[in-house]
């Protein structure tokens, strides 16, 4: 699946409508050039889970927590040296507390992540536009994608 984005705003209301749609124990991988747009991806996912405040990269803690309808884990992977820090971090428990966990940079550790995912590639397609391509890994997060892609093509 394959969206286009003309702003920040429209890649935050995407996102937004995966985190009113997204089921306990969501995993969500974020990759894409720097500034392309996984924070601000992040930020629309925790409007749609019910988060509200400040929500930004935590890029220096790696891991951030927030609470709504589903517990929000915000990882950025981008100064892990080698994938296995993500354990670590506690990565295992966080899968398994029902919430979503958001990656960012999350390609780092892509061979240690379990079998059910969704991998969210943004990318530049000019100065203002992104393209943002979902593929779902397993069925949980193939049903996700279909789930949304009815969303936003119905605009509920």
């Amino acid at each position: 699946m394959q969206y286009r984005s003309t702003s920040p705003k429209e890649t935050q209301e995407l996102a937004r409508c995966l985190g009113e749609l997204a089921p306990p124990g969501t995993l969500l991988v974020l990759d894409g050039p720097l500034g392309a747009g996984k924070t601000s991806f992040v930020q629309g996912l925790a409007k749609g889970l019910g988060i509200e405040g400040v929500v930004n990269s935590p890029t220096f803690t790696l891991v951030k927590e927030y609470s709504g309808r589903l517990p929000l884990f915000h990882f950025d992977l981008y100064r892990l040296e080698e994938a296995e820090e993500l354990w670590e971090l506690g990565f295992e428990e966080y899968l398994r507390a029902g919430g979503v966990c958001a990656l960012e940079w999350g390609e780092r550790a892509i061979k240690l992540l379990p079998p059910e995912y969704m991998h969210i590639h943004l990318d530049y397609d000019g100065e203002t536009q992104r393209v943002i391509h979902f593929l779902p890994v397993g069925e949980k997060h193939s049903l996700l994608a279909k789930e949304l892609k009815r969303h936003v093509n119905t605009g509920n």
